[in-house]
């Protein structure tokens, strides 16, 4: 062997036997980069993993919580394990310092979210009660609106109308955050049904006579029972306000109720009813149209549908509140004009 083949080999040699060295180095550390906390973080550190978040995305979350060093290497490390595109969205908790290996694996398996305790009161509308759900995490305000509003999911559930308004039973639920709009809402559904068979089964014969003498089907109960909802301000009135509600209706005379008004203004109702809005025709005007509004304004609670099917016996046929929250009741015109004027001047409001 000539010297400069000898040469040549001895270069080999050495370039490859420095290329196997480094190649160990490097699969030495790539195995061990599962096993070796990469960042800074210390302590319990949230992180929150959005909906369709790519593995480059929770890589960049995980490095700005300096959960991890660098995140191109946690995302090979993601892909070398075959889970890149496996992240279940969430609220995460993580005990740091933690592995690439804890980490992916807590973000596979999924957030062990807990249940979040979601009071819903009685009398609040299908926005204010998504606003409610998104306040407290369990889903998007926006997102849950649009469900609620969704001709197709209220069939889907077989609910009458087009949305679910009135169907959202007002009362406590344990849900569980970042929650799809379907999964928050089917819940609360559930619950009206449950509270509706049960008084419908106490109240048949009562529900009955309804729907002789005013043709009401249990749409019409629920819808009625919002607006009772709305015009109640103490326990004992509800079913007082049930019948004179019921009453008009029997005697062909317009609900003139203004919860109905203020609900069809939407957002134009800057908390000032005036003679101008209660003149404005719209399908829940109940001063300019005869009968029922189209859908329930609120979500009834389980006292106001029950003072619905078993109102009160009166002969009144109009209230107006005291302004300490009970209402004054008359079956003559005159006289409830007598009372509009006095409480009207204590601030309080007509019925």
């Amino acid at each position: 062997m000539t010297k400069p083949m000898k040469r040549a080999l001895i270069a080999f040699l050495i370039t490859s036997g420095v290329g196997l060295i480094a190649l160990a180095v490097v699969a030495r550390t790539a195995w061990r980069y599962g096993d070796t906390p990469g960042g800074t973080a210390s302590g319990k550190i949230a992180v929150e993993i959005p909906n369709g978040a790519t593995a480059g995305d929770v890589a960049a979350r995980l490095k700005d919580a300096s959960l991890i060093g660098n995140p191109t290497v946690f995302r090979l490390y993601a892909g070398q394990r075959g889970v890149a595109g496996r992240f279940k969205a969430g609220r995460y908790e993580i005990a740091a310092p933690a592995t690439p290996k804890q980490i992916l694996d807590t973000l596979v398996k999924g957030a062990a979210d807990e249940l979040v305790t979601v009071v819903i009161p009685e009398g609040k509308n299908l926005l204010e009660v998504a606003d409610i759900l998104a306040a407290a995490g369990i889903a998007g305000k926006a997102e849950l609106a649009a469900k609620a509003s969704d001709p197709a999911f209220a069939a889907e559930l077989a609910l009458p109308g087009n949305t679910l308004e009135g169907y959202l039973f007002p009362d406590t639920y344990k849900l569980r955050p970042h929650s799809t709009p379907a999964r928050a809402l089917i819940p609360l559904v559930r619950r009206h049904r449950q509270v509706w068979a049960e008084l419908r089964t106490a109240h048949a014969k009562a529900a009955l006579e309804l729907k002789k003498t005013l043709g009401f089907d249990d749409h019409m109960i629920v819808v009625l029972a919002s607006i009772v909802e709305k015009e109640t301000g103490v326990a004992t009135d509800r079913g007082m306000v049930a019948a004179v509600f019921i009453n008009r209706l029997r005697l062909g005379m317009r609900l003139q109720t203004d919860p109905t008004v203020i609900y069809g203004m939407g957002e134009k109702y800057n908390g000032n009813l005036r003679k101008r809005d209660l003149a404005k025709d719209t399908p829940f005007n109940t001063y300019t149209r005869l009968g029922l509004p189209p859908h329930p304004i609120a979500m009834p609670g389980a006292a106001s549908i029950e003072a619905v099917m078993h109102p009160a016996r009166t002969d009144a046929l109009y209230f107006v509140s005291r302004g300490d929250g009970t209402s004054e009741f008359s079956r003559k015109l005159s006289d409830h004009n007598r009372a509009v004027a006095k409480y009207q001047r204590r601030g309080g409001r007509r019925g």
